[in-house]
């Protein structure tokens, strides 16, 4: 098998393994994770065989044509950016899958969970690797609405139908802004696949429209990675079970707005705008995050927050976009996506083996779950920044972005400082505060968890060890081609664990310093920063709440106003819209027709049929009552099918024949079944205004019809048809084989709406059925003519 079909099998096999979860989660009960993690790990493994093209320099693109007359396509982006992101999804997914195993056993719902994770999985994977625009939007959508079913996987709890429902009105409304942003970025490009914009950087900057791109892409990428003033939604997200915490925020969605602005910035980003709103946004979002982070005593909820931080300093290094900054956002997402991984499987340890993750109600649990311990240090370590981890690298580069001399970057410097210092503290909460100290007593005896539980982080907090130790390796395989992925340019990350005395170093053992000082007086910050929130007494959580409120009280409003529940001032707003559309524009744009021409030849039988036609006419308006109204309609009909007859088309003419004689019949019939006013009894403005509307509807599709015979005939479809209904569509009726072949899907929705209208009259005779009975059995049936009329 090619390349080009395995990873097509690559991409689609989660989606694969979701289907067959749940069957397979009954089959092999407690062993279903090791059997459903084979298919995570099969891409891992898949995917790794691109690591040595990759950083030689090589981009592997690939897929399918979809829709060629449109230039879209199921196509695939393999370079330095996208496969370390792959390589992250697939490998802690399977290990996601692992740890869901052991934290879910015995859950009615686990298969459902496995289906969902390994949708969410493939929807992550999906937009990484994505090439063409279109199948990057909808990817991305779907790690929105795989995303909802996850956080609302305890559907029976409001807080977690809240939190789902919030995370997916952020970020699908997000999602929408970044399908305009690339209809934008379509518009001025002329291209469709991201592989091909990369080399139309110049263009884009020099478009007026770079402005509006730019600002609907940055709504797309804020509102999924949770960038100020989005970030609400994704510490609520915590309701959630801890394994989509997890992978929510190691490697999947929340990663997916800072991917967005990581690929996007050799066309979009060293302008004025890209560094001013991205480090800005970025910052802002640091120093929030890190600081809420600290007022929590939830486990989860610190982590999330300081999940929400570290997505702002990614963002601020995008926007900075140096050389150092650029390798500094390569290493730090990697690190982050290592050691927050394992942190938070060890929160979810930590739940599930001691009943609790208030850090305030935990301690002494070193003795009890000594290799938990462990794995929660290893992880503080990198997190806080510390040697020999990975995490000490991304950091000391990071500070190295910093080495300008002018106030911009000392601003930058001392904010990050200060987010680094306060999530170094948190880090170390968790790590330290519930397993030392005295014993605290817990709702469930303390143990060490199974191996299904801590063998997720603790590969996770190895590999962040690893990869340090053997950055040189690390770096070329995966930091440098992912740096030059980003730069747009060749990009070699050589940072190691030799410390490096300068600038980057003291700022790192500030951070420390600072870090060390807040851990000790984290119980004096947590008050500082609970009484400061509720001073303010509102943020962005409780504003989308508002916002919701207003938008369900807008929507009634307006339905209200617009949809009163009478069907004739529907069907009057209707025919006087199309009134003006026939006749305003044409009026506008000057495209009457010209007078037509009438032949004092025209044969009796055609008079004698326009004659009949015009009676029918004043049938219709002159008949007292609407059943009489009807009949009478019906002469309309046939006066045009024997105009079809006259003008050579028997088989159209017999159709009309047939349509007109059962509409006559089935409407006769269903009046019969109604109790009608015999009269109209409408005032005379009503009856002038609808006269009107139906002399405009008239008179504009006359002209319509006048205009339209007025243009040259084009033969191009009479030919095509009178070519190929024989030989495609085995039918010498051509007529016919348009209707049921060539435009099949058209007549199907034509029989559809047919049936739905025999549907509600069907509704309307039994209404009247059931409304003859309670009138028998006394019931109170008073204006139910009224009714009737306004159904």
């Amino acid at each position: 098998m090619d390349v080009t079909a395995m990873t097509f099998l690559a991409l689609v096999l989660p989606f694969a393994a979701a289907l067959v979860a749940p069957a397979l989660t009954r089959l092999f009960g407690r062993n279903a994770a090791w059997v459903l993690a084979l298919a995570p790990a099969a891409i891992f493994l898949h995917f790794l065989r691109f690591l040595h093209d990759v950083a030689s320099g090589e981009i592997v693109t690939g897929g399918y044509a979809w829709i060629p007359s449109f230039n879209v396509s199921f196509s695939w982006l393999i370079d330095g950016l996208s496969l370390t992101f792959v390589l992250l999804i697939s490998g802690i997914g399977a290990l996601i899958v692992l740890y869901s195993g052991g934290y879910l056993k015995g859950h009615p719902q686990q298969g459902r969970f496995f289906s969902f994770i390994l949708m969410f999985m493939g929807s992550m994977q999906g937009l990484v690797v994505s090439d063409s625009f279109l199948m990057l939007f909808v990817f991305w959508e779907l790690t929105s609405i795989t995303s909802f079913l996850l956080i609302g996987f305890d559907h029976g709890r409001e807080a977690a139908r809240r939190a789902a429902l919030q995370a997916l009105v952020v970020t699908g409304g997000g999602g929408l802004l970044l399908l305009a942003g690339l209809l934008i970025l379509w518009n001025v490009s002329g291209v469709t696949q991201l592989s091909l914009l990369l080399s139309f950087g110049s263009e884009l900057k020099e478009s007026p429209f770079y402005l509006a791109a730019l600002l609907l892409v940055l709504g797309g990428a804020f509102t999924k990675s949770a960038q100020f003033p989005f970030h609400f939604w994704l510490p609520n997200a915590m309701e959630a079970p801890t394994p989509v915490s997890a992978y929510l925020h190691s490697a999947t969605m929340v990663k997916a707005g800072v991917y967005l602005l990581m690929r996007l910035n050799p066309v979009l980003g060293g302008t004025p705008e890209w560094q001013l709103l991205l480090p800005l946004f970025g910052v802002a979002t640091l120093v929030i995050g890190a600081a809420l982070a600290v007022r929590e005593t939830d486990l989860k909820l610190m982590l999330a927050y300081t999940t929400v931080a570290s997505l702002g300093l990614l963002v601020m290094l995008i926007g900075l976009g140096s050389p150092h900054a650029v390798e500094a956002a390569a290493l730090y997402l990697v690190a982050h996506a290592l050691f927050k991984g394992a942190l938070f499987m060890v929160a979810g340890i930590l739940d599930h083996e001691t009943g609790s993750r208030d850090v305030s109600k935990l301690g002494g649990l070193r003795s009890a779950m000594p290799l938990t311990f462990t794995i929660a240090l290893a992880a503080a370590l990198s997190m806080g920044g510390l040697p020999p981890f990975f995490g000490f690298l991304a950091k000391e580069e990071l500070y190295a972005a910093f080495s300008a001399s002018n106030l911009r970057s000392a601003l930058f410097a001392t904010l990050t400082v200060l987010g680094n210092a306060l999530m170094f503290a948190v880090a170390f909460s968790v790590a330290l505060k519930p397993f030392l100290g005295p014993r605290v007593s817990t709702p469930k005896h303390a143990h060490e968890a199974p191996l299904l539980l801590w063998i997720g982080p603790a590969v996770l907090a190895l590999d962040g060890l690893c990869a340090a130790l053997i950055s040189g390796f690390a770096h070329r395989l995966i930091s440098s081609p992912m740096a030059s992925a980003i730069a747009g340019e060749a990009r070699t990350v050589d940072i190691s664990l030799v410390p490096h005395i300068g600038l980057p170093l003291v700022l790192s053992a500030l951070t420390v310093v600072l870090g060390v000082v807040f851990y000790v007086h984290l119980a004096r910050l947590r008050a500082a920063m609970t009484a400061i929130l509720i001073d303010i007494g509102w943020g962005p959580d409780q504003g989308f709440d508002q916002f919701i409120r207003g938008l369900v009280r807008l929507a009634v409003a307006v339905t209200r106003r617009l949809q009163g529940g009478r069907f004739e001032v529907y069907m009057t707003a209707t025919f006087a819209l199309v009134a003006a559309i026939l006749l305003v524009i044409p009026l506008q744009y000057g495209e009457f027709p010209r007078a037509p021409f009438f032949s004092a030849d025209v044969p009796a039988h055609e008079l004698a049929v326009i004659a009949i036609a015009v009676a029918g006419l004043f049938a219709v308006v002159a008949a007292s009552d609407r059943l009489t109204a009807i009949v009478s309609l019906g002469i309309q009909g046939f006066a045009v099918a024997v105009i079809y007859l006259l003008y050579g088309a028997p088989d159209l003419s017999f159709t009309q024949f047939m349509i007109e004689t059962l509409s006559v019949v089935v409407l006769a019939l269903v009046m019969t079944r109604l109790r009608l006013s015999p009269a109209d009894h409408r005032p005379l403005p009503e009856k002038l205004r609808d006269a009107a509307i139906a002399l405009g509807c008239g008179l504009g599709f006359g002209l319509f019809l006048l205009r339209v015979t007025a243009v040259p005939f084009d033969r191009t479809l009479t030919d095509f048809f009178n070519l190929y209904s024989k030989s495609v569509a085995h039918g010498a009726n051509v007529v016919n084989v348009i209707i049921v072949d060539f435009r099949a899907t058209d007549t199907l929705g034509e029989i559809a709406v047919v049936m739905i209208t025999g549907l509600a009259i069907l509704a309307l005779v039994r209404l009247r059925a059931g409304s003859l009975k309670r009138a028998a059995a006394g019931e109170d049936v008073a204006d139910e003519g009224a009714m009737e009329e306004r159904a």
